[in-house]
């Protein structure tokens, strides 16, 4: 299936400090294409499998692919640049989080916003039967408090995407505690996709010190194309410059 407008991966050549980007689940790139741009470094922004077509396309994959995919970017990064930050939204922040645990000293740090602990609610505990009886359920995409934004999204959201959802951030958590990098998290104070008990349940379990929290206090789950956009690119990039300073020569310029 062709890949729907706008849904594209996006990579920039740019400096030797590289930046992995994750979207987010049903999502695609063009949740995060702003952020990307902004950087001016050297940028990584995969389309995830199974995503930015249609659903149907989506059923067919579960978490491995999805983790796989930015594994191979974030090997790819390192072996261009000198030093690599993961980032994400939502599951994407999650992916993050697991490419730090298992990549230790390869990640110099870690940008997550609104990121994804769990599966919420009773139909959670239901999808290992229920994904075999019912196709689809409501999406997603698109919480966003500014008027006029949207995400390219899906607007089903495949059953047994959802269960391998559940199944790898089950998995993460226990994982968590091998987070040792610095930790920008960004979240939402209103978040009509994950609660914040997700991010308390991230911070109180990586092994991380050097840790900042930041509250959204404008914007809904899809932060970067939201209200508060503009505040999660300058931290973020800040965060990366003061880990890496020669960010300051070579994507302040960009970001302006």
């Amino acid at each position: 299936m062709p890949v729907l407008p706008g849904a594209e991966p996006y990579r920039h050549d740019g400096g030797e400090v590289g930046v992995l980007l994750c979207h987010g689940f049903t999502g695609s790139p063009q949740s995060l294409r702003p952020w990307a741009e902004r950087h001016g470094l050297t940028v990584s922004l995969p389309l995830l499998p199974g995503h930015g077509t249609r659903w149907e396309d989506m059923q067919l994959t579960g978490w491995q692919d999805w983790y796989a995919e930015v594994d191979r970017e974030l090997r790819l990064l390192s072996d261009r640049c000198s030093r690599v930050f993961v980032a994400g939204l939502s599951m994407g922040g999650a992916l993050a989080l697991r490419l730090a645990a298992r990549h230790g000293e390869r990640v110099a740090g870690v940008v997550a916003v609104n990121p994804a602990n769990r599966v919420h609610g009773l139909s959670a505990y239901a999808l290992p039967v229920a994904r075999h009886l019912v196709r689809t359920t409501k999406g997603i995409a698109s919480d966003i408090a500014k008027e006029g934004a949207a995400e390219l999204g899906y607007d089903r959201v495949p059953l047994h995407a959802a269960h391998s959802l559940r199944v790898f951030l089950r998995r993460l958590d226990g994982e968590l505690p091998q987070v040792t990098q610095p930790l920008l998290l960004l979240r939402s104070a209103q978040d009509h996709v994950v609660p914040a008990a997700d991010s308390a349940r991230v911070l109180s379990r990586v092994s991380s010190t050097d840790v900042t929290e930041l509250v959204l206090e404008h914007s809904y789950h899809v932060a970067t194309l939201d209200e508060d956009a503009d505040r999660v690119f300058e931290e973020s990039l800040a965060f990366i410059g003061r880990l890496a300073p020669s960010v300051g020569k070579e994507g302040t310029a960009a970001v302006g």
